[in-house]
């Protein structure tokens, strides 16, 4: 059976097929973990039926033959066996073998969470393809963390302005659990309110940080040529005893975009072209319409050779006034 989507994979499993073998690929724990869920409701094994372990445990050899027996006083036996990445050649060996000729009334589920040596590893993948299902859990990309998000936060009757969803991925980042954490905390926010509708302020308050404590102003103000104002955000961050490599990052990244955003837009393609290539979300637009604003291209050269210049001296301990040299990035950057 070919790689199939998470999404056709959990339908598949509500229609109540099951495989005997599912090989779950990809560095997305939380999706994993949720298909697995799905499958002991759906196979409902009792405790004598259903075996976990971790594949470079010593247990490993218990859960083979385990799969490899028959279920007791029931249908089906489960069996879940994690990080088979990290299994030797001759347990590996040991599974493929099983992997060849699956037991029928057993459902085996394994978990492979190093998308590096998956690319180099055919043989697995292929003998769990030819007798199972192979689904991928790869981190979801930008575009698709928002509309995660944003569906999650819908299904409990929340209304994120776009902005808001946005600056929650920004925030949290791509581990699903923690963001259905962060999700759950904006849900008891606005329990009490009516108007489910939820702002970056409300993403601001539930995530920790006070208005003044806003952790995009710094990108804002450089995305928004304000070279001031940056000045100042980087004084108060060194000031506030923030990593000078950790505010080096936060310049970077407003960086890289609105110079993404210039040569685009330089080389005529349209707002909708650029939104695309850039990796924008259609509310950023408003960067693409004041790139008359932003520096030239020579600037921007300039900046990033000063940006990898400075990343080197910060991790080899060269310099002696961070404010300086971060400050520096943004007089290149702005300098008329």
């Amino acid at each position: 059976m070919p790689k199939i989507t998470a999404d056709k994979l959990l339908a598949e499993i509500e229609k109540n097929k099951i495989s005997p073998v599912y090989l779950l690929t990809g560095e997305d724990v939380y999706r994993k973990n949720q298909v697995i869920t799905r499958l002991i409701q759906a196979l409902q094994p009792d405790d004598f039926n259903l075996f976990r372990c971790e594949a470079d445990k010593g247990d490993f050899a218990e859960a083979l033959s385990l799969a490899n027996t028959a279920p007791v006083f029931s249908n089906t036996r489960m069996v879940i066996i994690t990080g088979v990445e990290k299994l030797r050649k001759e347990p590996k060996e040991a599974l493929i073998r099983y992997l060849d000729n699956p037991l029928p009334t057993t459902t085996l589920v394994l978990t492979y969470n190093d998308s590096k040596k998956l690319k180099t590893d055919k043989v697995l993948p292929q003998a769990a393809a030819e007798t199972g299902t192979v689904a991928d859990f790869a981190e979801l990309k930008k575009e698709e963390l928002n509309l995660w998000a944003r569906n999650q936060m819908q299904q409990k009757g929340l209304l994120p302005e776009f902005d808001a969803v946005d600056m929650l991925c920004e925030a949290v980042g791509g581990e699903l659990s923690a963001m259905e954490n962060e999700i759950e905390k904006i849900y008891l926010y606005t329990l009490d309110r009516q108007d489910k509708t939820v702002t970056k302020e409300d993403i601001l308050a539930c995530i920790g940080f006070a208005k003044e404590e806003n952790p995009f102003e710094l990108s804002n103000a450089i995305t928004s040529c304000d070279r001031n104002r940056a000045i100042q955000l980087v004084d108060k961050l060194v000031d506030d005893g923030e990593e000078p490599i950790s505010i080096l990052s936060k310049i970077t990244f407003p960086i890289l975009k609105m110079a993404r955003i210039k040569r685009l837009t330089d080389a005529g393609l349209s707002q909708s072209e650029v939104l695309r290539l850039a990796g924008l979300m259609f509310w950023e637009s408003r960067l693409v319409n004041m790139v008359r604003r932003m520096p030239t291209q020579t600037a921007f050269k300039r900046t990033l050779d000063r940006i990898i210049e400075t990343d080197a001296s910060f991790k080899s301990s060269a310099v002696t006034d961070a404010k300086t040299a971060l400050k520096g990035i943004l007089l290149t950057l702005f300098n008329k």
